[in-house]
């Protein structure tokens, strides 16, 4: 098994964590230090040894930070972990609705007078340090960059990952990395930037055309790397892991121990290229002192990433035809079992051993959320030994999995009855279902960002009062990590869509202490066939839908829906009979053939 179902962390260890964190702080005369669930490299997904916020305070979300004071600690989560949070914590820490209550308001709210914030320059963006510091100007509270006061009290805290990197297959990557190189490079020439630093792993492995298992679900390995105008590239990783893929690499590839960054860094000649949203303050400040010349800029990497050329877009499609089957031979076993007494963790056992049985699996691309009953209005809910639940009766399943196949990522999430269900859930389930058709055959002019498309996903909700916590949408990797930047379907993002990025499609509803709902699909940008009524001079985009598996009948009130949101479904089911069916032994077709009935 790829995933384990052991208690990562408890309340009761929080306290006297805490209490050893606050003695260092007094001896080293801080009146507090932030804690961000954040490593030095800034990805959303960080290994064990980096796990501080987890180890200190028990919430094991992907998102948040903890300001740790001398009276009181405040732990801020977005919407996605409201409802998790008050389960993990102790009482000696503060859920703060985050990003509504800022960082810094709520340290002008709890520290009495003036002080002293410490905080680790490796795990900040230089985004996030100068918000903060407008924020507190003149309040005679100030930050001061200091050792990591975690790791000096986290006395068994994991070595620092090494798994050897191996070479993604052109066929897969779509273009050798030395023509990806020089493409980026002449963008470095044309602005007259010396270099770039790119300090996301996912970023070098796309640039690169390597994967590596340092962190678990993500196929990236740990680095740093500047790529230079001339397109070499000076890499800063750990040697053992690149042994597998020297001859990949190459001559232009030069690899430097991790710690030799910032002495090169500040012996060359800039303007040097930084993100400020990911890149560490460590870094800018190392350069700012050492007189060299920044440049703010986007990582270079992260908008020809996010969209794929055609290779990836094929391969994707491949994974998910793979993936869908896997999740149909589930399904048919779900459907016999479900009444049967069966718990959280059997649903995630079974469904990992059917991607297993792809002979393709890698990995899977996150925790598989497993979670019955009022576990499924837990958003990224996680079960364990200790919450493991039956399945019971009236009660339904929100089940989101995905595989890393060496062809493509998938994420998907499907809701399931266990027997008959309430008028209420069937409902609920029918307006999110009717979120997922309105993005499906979404066209919209070229030059919007997800930020004005997102809420056509949410208007059958809103239009019952009703509304989810998080984004409609987020990017997804090629065989890399299953939440990918700058591409989001979310109020936020006002990156433009454009083709080739791969995002989510997943509108949902959650009644906290009853139930979850969640429906997604994965699509793709794409060029929009014109129309005879289009405006000649005006380029559509549209989305086509990767992911093909049956979304339940049962859960459908057909009574809500349009004569076109009824054709769309049983378009969409019959695809799925034609492009799984094949792949299928006779008893699933067969039970396949029944799940996919036009309604």
């Amino acid at each position: 098994m790829f995933q384990d179902f052991n208690v990562l962390a408890r309340p009761e260890q929080g306290p006297p964590r805490l209490a050893a964190l606050r003695q260092e702080l007094a001896r080293e005369g801080l009146n507090g230090f932030i804690i961000p669930r954040a490593d030095v490299y800034q990805g959303e997904y960080v290994a064990p040894r980096d796990e501080r916020l987890a180890w200190l305070t028990g919430f094991t979300g992907s998102a948040g930070y903890c300001i740790a004071l001398a009276n009181c600690a405040g732990v801020f989560v977005d919407g996605r972990y409201r409802t998790q949070v008050k389960a993990q914590v102790a009482d000696d820490f503060t859920p703060v609705d985050w990003p509504e209550v800022s960082l810094g308001q709520w340290i002008l709210d709890n520290v009495e007078g003036t002080g002293v914030i410490g905080y680790d320059a490796w795990l900040h963006t230089v985004g996030q340090i100068e918000t903060l510091e407008a924020k507190l100007q003149g309040s005679g509270i100030t930050l001061v960059a200091c050792d990591n006061m975690v790791d000096r009290v986290w006395e068994d805290q994991p070595d620092p990952p090494r798994a050897r990197a191996s070479a993604q297959p052109i066929e897969f990557a779509g273009e050798e990395h030395g023509f990806k190189r020089a493409r980026l490079a002449s963008e470095l020439v044309h602005k007259g930037h010396r270099a770039a630093l790119i300090s996301q792993p996912d970023s070098i492995a796309w640039l690169l055309n390597i994967r590596g298992s340092d962190i678990p679900r993500n196929p990236v390995a740990h680095g740093m790397a500047l790529l230079n105008d001339d397109a070499t590239v000076d890499l800063f990783m750990d040697p053992v892991k690149l042994e597998d893929v020297a001859d990949h690499l190459g001559p232009d590839i030069r690899v430097h121990a991790p710690d030799l960054l910032l002495k090169l860094l500040v012996s060359m000649a800039g303007p040097i290229r930084l993100d400020k949203a990911t890149t560490p303050y460590k870094v800018a400040h190392a350069l700012d002192t050492a007189g060299i010349e920044i440049q703010w800029g986007d990582d270079p990497c992260a908008l020809p990433k996010a969209c794929k050329n055609p290779a990836e877009v094929a391969g994707s499609v491949e994974a998910h035809l793979r993936d869908g089957a896997a999740m149909c031979h589930f399904l048919h076993w779900y459907d016999e079992n479900a009444e049967t007494g069966i718990t959280e963790i059997d649903v995630v056992e079974k469904l990992e051993q059917c991607r297993r049985d792809t002979n393709a699996l890698l990995d899977i691309s996150f925790e598989t959320i497993s979670g019955t009953g009022p576990h499924g209005a837990v958003i990224h809910y996680r079960v364990t030994k200790d919450t493991n639940r039956i399945l019971t009766s009236g009660d339904l399943l929100v089940l989101d999995s995905g595989g890393q196949y060496r062809d493509g990522t998938t994420d998907i999430t499907r809701t399931l009855p266990v027997g008959p269900v309430g008028q209420d859930e069937r409902e609920a389930f029918t307006r999110v279902l009717k979120g997922v058709i309105a993005i499906s055959e979404l066209r919209w002019p070229k030059g919007l960002a997800g930020m004005h498309l997102e809420a056509i996903g949410r208007v059958p909700l809103w239009q019952a009062g009703q509304d989810f916590d998080h984004g409609l949408g987020h990017g997804v990797g090629s065989y890399l990590c299953v939440h990918e930047g700058p591409q989001r379907l979310s109020r936020l993002s006002d990156v433009p869509l454009k083709p080739g990025m791969i995002l989510s499609n997943e509108p949902g509803y959650y009644r906290p202490g009853a139930f979850g709902i969640r429906i997604e699909n994965l699509i793709v940008v794409e060029d929009a066939p014109a129309l005879p009524t289009g405006d000649s001079h005006r380029d559509m985009l549209c989305f086509r839908t990767l992911t093909w598996c049956p979304i339940d009948r049962r859960m459908i009130e057909t009574s809500l829906l349009s004569d076109q949101e009824r054709a769309w479904i049983d378009t969409y089911h019959e695809t799925c009979r034609h492009v799984l069916g094949p792949r299928l032994p006779k008893e699933v077709q067969m039970w396949l053939d029944r799940a996919t009935a036009p309604l």
